[in-house]
């Protein structure tokens, strides 16, 4: 297997988990405060990275990389998950997925920017075809006006375009995993002193529904999804692997379904058709000659 098949094989694993990201969250705020959940989930997963940190005998990033951890753990750690959360308060699960259709242009934009890929013009075409996509079904199918709550969800995915582009190019040289688990341990201290002042009083009157939810954010949308999407950046391309959360819209809507029971019907499915294509062909055409990843 060559690296750039590893990589969106990584990337595509990566989204998978992040997919059910939107609906445990919209589960874990029907008991938990968005900033306490927010907090507690990144102190719970910093422990977490601090072990496998640990265990894996992992070297210091260098004093460079301090910047660019701070800026994912803003981004990815903080920011994305406490936006999402507060605007998860005021919209459904189902709703707040469509702007997950624009993260392949976020991150496309931000890993130009800050990992010096170049794509080239059909890659647009395509990125900009496939969102497009996303974003016809949010105004045929969105259910409402556009206001604070989607103001909240259209920033948190530009913060996640920028974390994700980051933590992309750290990762090729610091490792995929390292990336989020050191980053999670820049963000540990805020955070817990944040959970520790806003933990609820009492813990009886939460529902099973929200702790499943915190759970799900704490391990797998805050720790594990991240090894494989950082891993599959720095392999794949920043632009080029992060098309693949095109699909991530409606492996989520799935989710929702199953978990919320939202209904699906025949547009999601031929817009997601229409996505695939859009990512095979910004696969097709994106950038080449990326920098090898120092290391694994």
């Amino acid at each position: 297997m060559n690296k750039t098949t590893e990589g969106w094989i990584c990337g595509l694993v990566g989204v998978a988990i992040f997919s059910g990201s939107m609906p445990a969250t919209k589960l874990a705020v029907t008991g938990f405060d968005p900033v306490f959940l927010t907090a507690a989930r990144a102190a719970l997963a910093a422990v977490l990275g601090a072990l496998f940190l640990a265990g894996m005998r992992a070297s210091p990033p260098a004093r460079t990389d301090g910047w660019p951890l701070v800026t994912v753990a803003l981004c990815v750690v903080i920011g994305f998950p406490l936006l999402s959360a507060m605007a998860l308060r005021h919209m459904t699960a189902s709703r707040s997925i469509l702007f997950l259709g624009l993260l392949p242009l976020a991150t496309a934009f931000f890993g130009v920017l800050r990992g010096g890929e170049r794509p080239r013009p059909p890659f647009w075409l395509c990125s900009a075809g496939g969102a497009g996509l996303v974003v016809l079904m949010a105004a045929l199918q969105g259910g409402g006006g556009f206001g604070t709550a989607d103001l909240a969800m259209g920033a948190s995915v530009l913060l996640c375009g920028l974390g994700y582009a980051e933590g992309g190019a750290l990762a090729r040289r610091l490792g995929g995993w390292q990336v989020i688990c050191w980053a999670l341990l820049v963000a540990a201290p805020p955070m817990a002193l944040v959970a520790l002042v806003l933990c609820p009083p009492s813990l009886r009157g939460i529902p099973p529904a929200a702790w499943l939810g915190l759970g799900y954010v704490t391990v797998f949308s805050m720790l594990v999804g991240f090894v494989f999407w950082y891993r599959g950046l720095a392999l794949g391309g920043i632009a080029a692997v992060g098309q693949v959360q095109l699909l991530q819209p409606f492996l989520a809507f799935a989710l929702a379904a199953a978990l919320l029971h939202e209904a699906i019907g025949w547009p999601l499915v031929l817009t997601a058709a229409g996505v695939v294509c859009c990512v095979a062909g910004a696969r097709r055409f994106a950038a080449r000659g990326l920098p090898e990843p120092t290391r694994a």
